[in-house]
């Protein structure tokens, strides 16, 4: 009988359904549960966007992975790691010192396993953390990145589960990050990289969103996977994973030897995650997430960054809504956009080099069709904006393309200038642990133990210096007041449907009171946004006599000044940023530039957009501070010619 053995993706169960993960008080309160469960030989603990999402509400991520791992080693369950290989733990590219310093300090801080992906599946961004990780004394688990498409066939995954063997990877995993793999496919893969290499270890993951998950985990283990990745409520299906006690009384009775699951603590666990979602979870989380959702598979959008997609889209409906506002368009609904979002993905997919859509690609590939969808609403074409990092995936900085680019992407890479670029990507991102070291130096930081500051300052530049001056704590504890004030996420105040008729009269309150009476509003019915123009009676006019409002209407405007100063605009909403690297020199007032350098960047949905100047002169004023939040147009700097 052959034996399945459970993991259980805690971290990825938060991340895939919000933007938060439990703070280390509520994980190390958990934990006793979790192993009283009985039936996991491993948990993932961190990785991906753990540490970063710890920095980000203004906790101490290593106190936190220390803590959090030590009774499952204690209990004899494995910890697992998830790592972007060439981007490590986080969305951009890692200098190798790095890397090889997160395997030191991953090990010493509990983790067993590191489960190694690479977004294009590139071999040799995955071979090099292989390496770290087994270096540190880690088991190194390479994973496939499954997407389904002409060009990723069974034998093209077998071929590449080979190669990381080869290379030194103790296990293989299927990352299914999409839930978008066909059952019986996924099975051939299993039985083809078992037939080649029958020792090693096959985990499979799989989110269930688009609904073949519990199909394809009885195929895999049907063709020998011999770990399964699981969740449970309330946390389980939708774009999360599927529950435990689902796979395991359908592989109990195919015939396999699963673990038993107590119950009760089952229980107490579910419990417990309920009440983190009610002390401030839940505010993050989209109820949409909770769903289940067949467009799914042809858009392909992994479980792992719905979270982070309804949180951008929010913001993007938001923004998109006030350029349609300010020009009396009708207004976009949640729905609309998403579904939008969805066809422009599936469209400019292919265009793109197919590359998997996993982090961080799905997010620069999502990202590229939500300016595509924004362009095209307000009358322009796609393409108009290219943000950065969506440049260093087309050109080969981050690894090399699965399939080919589209001919009006070459084009409109030659229009711009851009190199293509073959060599080995860790070649462009050298070593800079030397000036981490100074800057910690500098500010009298601890390097902490193993040097585990000195890799979170690394690692995450920003986000770290932002924790240590509390600046990260004040800006998470705002987010939750404003959510907890105005609801938000599974905790959204109900909201109060109004017809599409104005109203007639106004209540003598409201019409004592000093705000100016609108003269049109936004209005939900049944979902959709409407706007409508409000008439009042005579007691809700202006104040203004006829004579007045003439008089005001013949007066005449003042002069404009003239001046050789200009206003360089926001390009998009986002956070408006000086540098994004620690060897840019940030510009200040009475800086010379000169026309096309670099001004600074706009930071969206994890990625960046390069800001540069319209003519040359002088910085006469810089309008945003580092790190602001910016709309579209918004006023960045004054440049005097």
């Amino acid at each position: 009988m052959q034996k399945i053995k459970f993991s259980l993706v805690y971290r990825d169960m938060w991340q895939s359904a919000g933007k938060y993960v439990p703070r280390v008080d509520q994980l190390t309160a958990i934990a006793p549960h979790i192993i009283d469960m009985g039936c996991f030989d491993r948990i993932e603990t961190n990785g991906g966007g753990f540490e970063q999402i710890n920095l980000l509400f203004g906790e101490n991520p290593n106190k936190a992975v220390r803590a959090w791992t030590k009774p499952f080693r204690e209990a004899g369950i494995q910890c697992q790691m998830l790592e972007r290989s060439l981007n490590s733990i986080r969305m951009q590219p890692v200098p190798a010192d790095v890397r090889k310093l997160m395997g030191k300090v991953k090990r010493a801080q509990g983790v067993d396993v590191a489960r190694i992906f690479c977004g294009m599946n590139d071999p040799r961004n995955i071979i090099d953390s292989i390496r770290y990780t087994k270096d540190a004394g880690m088991i190194a688990q390479g994973a496939l990145s499954i997407t389904f498409s002409k060009i990723h066939t069974v034998a093209y995954y077998i071929d590449l589960a080979d190669q990381l063997i080869k290379n030194g990877a103790d296990e293989i995993c299927l990352k299914d990050m999409a839930g978008i793999g066909r059952p019986v496919w996924l099975g051939k893969i299993v039985k083809g990289i078992r037939e080649k290499h029958p020792d090693i270890p096959v985990q499979y993951h799989s989110h269930s969103g688009p609904g073949f998950a519990m199909a394809s985990i009885l195929e895999v283990a049907r063709a020998g996977a011999e770990y399964i990745d699981v969740s449970m409520e309330p946390l389980s299906w939708g774009t999360g994973h599927v529950d435990v006690l689902a796979v395991q009384a359908m592989l109990k009775d195919a015939g396999f030897e699963v673990p038993e699951v107590n119950m009760k603590a089952y229980m107490k666990v579910r419990s417990m995650n309920q009440e983190f979602m009610e002390d401030f979870l839940g505010y993050f989380i989209t109820p949409s997430n909770r769903q289940m959702n067949s467009l799914l598979i042809s858009s392909g959008l992994p479980g792992g960054m719905m979270g982070s997609l309804m949180s951008d889209l929010e913001k993007n409906l938001a923004d998109l809504n006030r350029w349609l506002d300010k020009r009396n368009k009708p207004l976009l609904n949640e729905d609309k956009l998403l579904v939008k979002l969805f066809q422009e993905v599936e469209h400019i997919w292919p265009m793109l080099g197919y590359p998997p859509l996993v982090t961080p690609f799905s997010q620069y590939v999502k990202n590229m069709a939500v300016l595509n969808v924004t362009q095209m609403v307000k009358g322009g074409d796609r393409w108009e904006i290219i943000p950065d990092n969506v440049w260093d995936m087309l050109t080969g900085k981050l690894g090399s393309l699965p399939g080919k680019l589209a001919p009006e992407i070459k084009d409109l890479a030659a229009k711009e200038g851009k190199e293509f670029f073959t060599g080995n990507p860790q070649e462009l991102y050298p070593d800079k642990l030397d000036e981490f070291r100074r800057e910690m130096d500098e500010n009298g930081w601890d390097y902490g133990q193993d040097d585990e500051e000195l890799f979170q300052l690394a690692m995450h530049p920003e986000q770290y210096r932002n924790y240590k001056s509390g600046k990260a704590k004040q800006d998470f504890e705002k987010e939750l007041e404003k959510r907890r004030k105005e609801g938000g996420g599974l905790y959204q105040k109900p909201k109060i449907v109004k017809t599409e008729e104005p109203p007639k009269t106004m209540e003598k309150q409201q019409l004592q009171s000093t705000d100016p009476l609108p003269k049109s509003m936004l209005v939900d019915v049944n979902g959709e946004s409407f706007r409508v123009t409000i008439s009042y009676d005579e007691q809700g006019e202006s104040g203004k006599t006829e004579q007045q409002e003439q008089k005001d209407a013949n007066r005449p405007l003042p002069a404009k000044e003239k001046t050789n100063t200009e206003e360089i605009l926001s390009p998009l909403s986002g956070n408006f940023y000086l540098t994004k690297e620690l060897s840019e020199k940030p510009l200040k007032v009475g800086d010379q530039v000169k026309q096309g350098d670099v001004l600074g960047y706009i930071e969206a949905m994890k990625t960046y957009n390069t800001i540069r100047s319209e003519k040359s002169g002088k910085i006469t004023k810089i309008l945003k501070e580092n790190g602001a939040e910016v709309f579209e147009d918004d006023a960045l700097f004054l440049i005097e010619s």
